[in-house]
């Protein structure tokens, strides 16, 4: 199929004018297509020839002001409109569309707990397509006008309220000026929960089988959804500009959510069936704070290429986190956001494939789906951190208001942006602009500490090219407790300085960004490291201990600690932290890249021996039941990194962990999976416990356990269902492919690694973007730590197979394997240097 071109974007968006679809959706033609009529009515500013986007099974008839074209001369999902003249137009085009299982385009799930279907649509970038005919670009918004004939008993919701007319077809009220790729209906025998906030209809909605879990939390959803609202209207001018707000929790989600305008879409995991952590609800609460920014950031006023996607997605991701700090019960998610999310950022732009915050080359649409990464959301939203804090709020939000007051229900551009910000303040918006979204990489700041009469002065060594607002932390040892820091005050500074700066006598432990406002890497020095290295867990700020752990990070991944060092600092203090986030974010990385890929493979078990000891010192510290979310997180990692199956196969037996938690489904999957993986469970004991759990997350765990058994029979049978055939969906190919690879395997799964290239490409070409990154991020054999990989993946990168999507997964998890190659070489040189 085509992709949109920016060129051809351009020239179409100065030929047309689109006013109004009319779209007819009919739901009742079967289990695999349905049936899709458009009626657009559009102006054509001058003569010309053009086209409209459609991918079809079958397209029936088209008709333009009343006259037949032939439904042959679709090609590659473009039918051409020739010779257009001057002045209104009338395309009516009736098709038949196929149904997906890979969550794009109207995708459909039947749920194994009870059969019933549900089914809704992700119409982003160039997915609407796959539903109606449509001239898919953003910057050609139109209203919406949507009809839906379902199956009896279902419910529709769609951008607008929605009713049932006589005739029994859902009529969706219509939409403002809006993008093509923000149009929304999901059908079913959804769940609903509904109510009001300040005269608008509010609701969330489920499947069926997920009911009683949404109910449980009902109120907590709809408390964070009216904070974040209201939070909104304080800082916005500009009103809510939707009929209505609907949530709804759908099944086999690819994102996280999706701003549809007055129904966004969440992926249905966030309806938790299973004990979650309070870090997870305050996720949660993330997510619904940032699509509802989108509902100003993106709906209201949208971009009008792909090149500004960070425009959407960066100003959400800054005002989620910083909303839900203002308004929900959840008040420090910035910590959260520095050991996850800006980890994701710095990763991202450190690999070959690093582009600008704003780019300047997304020269089509295949090219746009890449940029949705680390850089566009982590990194954006931390440049917008810093410019909140050089701006002042205050005149950041003026800012703000001016661009939506210029272009609400229109497009705009970074230039647009740029001079709405700059109309608020006397500081270079556009030298700021510059300097953070059209350059790449991240900076290194390094401390100098000098003496000089009787003081000592800081001097910030600053490798790339940024400037930088930030905050210094001087903490000395406590006099009653030399294994505490306090903190003895903290000092405002601009990198470059213009001088070096005075701290008074020498701290203890001298820590740059402390409060995590800017986007670099920190190092220390010698005397600072030495005194995280007995204090880290006693710093009072669960922020700053983010940095730390943070900064440790950026180390072991740029071969400057040792991967053994970054372990005996968690072993040693991450039993005495209390920030669940922070306990995740460095267990995570302790066991998936320090365990799995960082240390050599003799190294690995002592490793996960360590990981097991930090957990079960935690365990002994959450015994009086007062830290639930703490305990959970030990629970889970300790089932990861079990070496030996006795004691969790207990746990399953027993139905419980001895003190507590008793096993709820998703505990019991995941022992069941580090059980098949030990060659510890069976094929019987699999079908056990789906017949236990017959639901869709049963489905998956089940999957994924089968992949994982140490047997020939199973590997092959679970590469045959992933690379043979396009029967599983979405979560079913990631299912599969999470469990297949694993370390302790590497014998048996040997020859499978070069077939891995091969077979990506092709089920990337065969199944399209989506499938093709989960092969590229899932399926990828990133336990293979060696040399070979590395070369078979690049011969396979540098090939003309892989579609975009899988070229830049592979890429990326490519340059994984590279760094893992060099930390592990890094070690080989120390072990295999002489003793002085």
């Amino acid at each position: 199929m085509s992709v949109l071109t920016r060129d051809e974007a351009q020239l179409r968006a100065q030929l047309l004018d689109v006013h109004r679809y009319t779209v007819e959706l009919d739901l009742t033609t079967g289990d695999e297509t349905f049936d899709s009529r458009t009626v657009i009515g559009f102006t054509a500013r001058s003569a010309g020839d053009t086209f409209v986007e459609l991918k079809p099974v079958e397209l029936r008839t088209v008709t333009l002001d009343g006259q037949p074209l032939d439904p042959e001369s679709l090609a590659d999902g473009r039918l051409p409109l020739k010779n257009l003249t001057a002045g209104e137009h009338e395309l009516r085009v009736d098709a038949v569309m196929r149904y997906s299982r890979t969550g794009e385009g109207m995708h459909r799930f039947t749920d194994p707990s009870d059969g019933e279907t549900y089914v809704y649509t992700q119409m982003f970038m160039d997915d609407v397509q796959r539903v109606f005919a449509a001239f898919d670009q953003p910057d050609l918004k139109a209203a919406f006008e949507v009809s839906v004939k379902a199956p009896e008993g279902w419910t529709v919701l769609a951008n607008g309220i929605t009713e049932q007319r006589a005739d029994g077809v859902w009529q969706a009220a219509p939409t403002p000026l809006v993008s093509t790729y923000l149009v929304a209906v999901a059908a079913g025998p959804w769940h609903s929960v509904r109510t009001e906030h300040r005269g608008l209809p509010f609701g969330i909605h489920c499947r069926r089988s997920l009911a009683p879990h949404l109910d449980a939390d009902a109120e907590e959803i709809f408390d964070v959804t009216r904070a974040c609202f209201d939070r909104y209207h304080e800082k916005f001018e500009e009103p809510y500009p939707f009929d209505s707000y609907d949530q709804a929790f759908v099944p086999e989600f690819n994102a996280g959510a999706m701003e549809n305008p007055g129904l966004v879409t969440f992926r249905d995991e966030f309806v938790y069936r299973s004990a979650v952590t309070d870090t997870e609800r305050q996720t949660r609460a993330m997510v619904i704070a940032h699509e509802m920014a989108h509902m100003w950031f993106g709906d209201l006023v949208t971009l009008k290429w792909w090149d500004d996607i960070w425009l959407n997605e960066s100003f959400a991701e800054y005002m989620g986190y910083q909303t839900t700090a203002e308004a929900t019960r959840f008040t420090d998610p910035w910590t959260e956001f520095g050991v996850t999310r800006k980890a994701w950022g710095y990763d991202a732009d450190q690999r070959p494939t690093t582009h600008p915050v704003a780019p300047e080359n997304v020269d089509d649409t295949a090219s746009a789906l890449l940029n949705f990464d680390g850089i566009s959301y982590a990194k954006g939203a931390s440049a917008l951190r810093q410019l909140a804090a050089w701006l002042g709020e205050k005149d950041f939000l003026a800012g703000i208001n001016t661009h939506f007051a210029r272009h609400k229900f229109a497009n705009a551009t970074l230039a647009d942006f740029i001079d709405s910000l700059a109309s608020a303040t006397d500081r270079d918006v556009p030298a700021w602009a510059d300097s953070w979204l059209r350059t790449t990489g991240v900076d290194t700041l390094t401390p100098r500490i000098a003496s000089a009469e009787g003081t000592r002065t800081l001097t910030v060594d600053r490798a790339g090219s940024r400037p930088h607002r930030l905050t210094v932390g001087l903490y000395d040892r406590d006099v009653a407790d030399e294994g505490r820091l306090v903190l003895r005050e903290r000092i405002g500074l601009d990198v470059p300085q213009t001088a070096a700066q005075p701290i008074g006598k020498r701290p203890a432990l001298l820590l740059l960004n402390d409060g995590d406002l800017t986007y670099a890497k920190v190092r220390f020095d010698a005397e600072s490291f030495a005194a995280l290295r007995g204090a880290l867990s006693a710093l009072p700020d669960p922020l700053t201990r983010a940095v730390v752990w943070n900064a440790l990070r950026d180390a072991v991944r740029d071969g400057e600690l040792p991967p053994a060092a970054y372990l005996e600092t968690a072993r040693a203090h991450l039993p005495r932290e209390t920030d669940l986030a922070l306990v995740q974010g460095v267990l995570a990385f302790a066991s998936g890249q320090i365990a799995d890929q960082y240390l050599p493979a003799q190294d690995r078990p002592a490793a996960l021996s360590t990981l097991t000891s930090l957990c079960r010192d935690l365990l002994r510290r959450t015994e009086d039941g007062d830290h639930p979310g703490l305990r959970l997180i030990a629970v889970r990692h300790l089932i990861s990194v079990a070496a030996h199956p006795d004691t969790i196969a207990a746990w399953l037996t027993d139905g419980t962990v001895p003190g507590g938690p008793e096993l709820d489904p998703e505990l019991r999957w995941r022992i069941l999976g580090r059980l098949a993986v030990l060659g510890a469970t069976d094929e019987a004991a699999i079908a056990a416990e789906l017949a236990r759990d017959p639901s869709a997350t049963g489905q998956e765990g089940a999957a994924r356990c089968r992949a994982a058994l140490p047997e020939p029979e199973a590997k092959r049978a679970a590469w045959e269902a992933m690379f043979a055939g396009d029967d599983l969906s979405n979560y079913l190919f990631t299912a599969t492919a999470q469990g297949f690879w694993q370390p302790e395997q590497a014998d048996l799964v040997r020859e499978f690694v070069p077939r891995f290239y091969a077979d990506a490409v092709a089920v990337g070409a065969r199944r399209g973007p989506a499938i093709a990154q989960a092969a590229g991020r899932w399926a990828f054999p990133a336990h293979a730590v060696d040399a070979e990989n590395l070369r078979l993946g690049e011969e396979c990168l540098h090939g003309t197979g892989p579609t975009p999507a899988l070229r830049r997964t592979l890429a990326d998890r490519l340059d994984d394997l590279s760094r893992a190659l060099r930390v592990r070489g890094g070690q080989e040189a120390t072990r295999e240097a002489p003793e002085a």
